[in-house]
């Protein structure tokens, strides 16, 4: 009884430390933003320059923190990084408002193609989607794959599961493009585009970022079923504990 009780709270950590993650990253990099972006960018409170660079500054700093206690970027968070700063650029330097449309389009769109590029080489991108060391056995699972002489039925699977995510990217790049279109349409660099971009963001959350996790978690449960039957393991075995 006592080491049951002994190993929950290890067990339950990953999970309290995900959400936990997950509560200040939609607080920090949505909620304060959209609130600074729409809230101060009059000229009696921050002004719409201050006021970007306020709201720019939140996910900004999140970016570099992480960067400093990992001691390295993963491409997907580069392009991240970089999103920001080119969104900063378009209000700052008033560059026309259509490149928001077509910045918004362009980052999960290089996602995507970075996706299907790298199932080609020795370190794919799905893998660390879907398939990493963090959360799966994947030795374990290696090893009854090889037993099982199933390795290039896995590498099949994995091609799927690869054009899966692409196409959420795919989808992601369309609804941002036109979400952007559709809502950012003030001049770079004025109150109405702040406020305008504000919305952008929280909107982003519904009708973006849900559909594509539905797709993303579809892509995780095949990548999950699939391993089970090549290797006869369950959920419990092939997840780390």
């Amino acid at each position: 009884m006592t080491q049951d009780t002994e190993l929950e709270p290890s067990l339950d950590a990953p999970k309290k430390a995900g959400t936990s993650k997950m509560l200040v990253d939609l607080l920090v990099c949505i909620l304060l933003p959209t609130l600074i972006l729409k809230k101060l960018s009059s000229p009696e409170m921050l002004g719409s320059t201050w006021a970007l660079v306020f709201a720019l500054s939140l996910p900004l700093a999140v970016a570099i923190i992480e960067f400093l206690k990992d001691r390295k970027i993963g491409f997907v968070a580069a392009l991240g990084f970089i999103s920001i700063l080119l969104t900063g650029g378009i209000g700052l330097l008033k560059l026309p408002v259509e490149y928001i449309a077509i910045k918004e389009a362009l980052i999960p769109s290089l996602i995507g193609l970075a996706t299907l590029l790298t199932s080609y080489t020795k370190y794919p991108l799905i893998r660390t989607f879907l398939y990493n060391d963090m959360v799966m056995d994947t030795k374990k699972i290696a090893d009854h794959l090889s037993k099982n002489d199933n390795q290039q039925q896995f590498d099949k699977i994995m091609i799927h599961a690869t054009w899966m995510m692409a196409a959420s990217f795919l989808l992601s790049a369309i609804l941002n493009y036109v979400l952007a279109k559709w809502i950012v349409v003030s001049p770079a660099g004025s109150e109405a585009f702040n406020d305008e971009l504000g919305t952008m963001t929280l909107m982003s959350y519904p009708v973006i970022v849900v559909p594509c996790m539905v797709i993303t978690i579809y892509a995780l449960f095949y990548v999950i079923k699939n391993i089970g039957t090549l290797t006869g393991l369950n959920l419990e075995e092939m997840v780390h504990q």
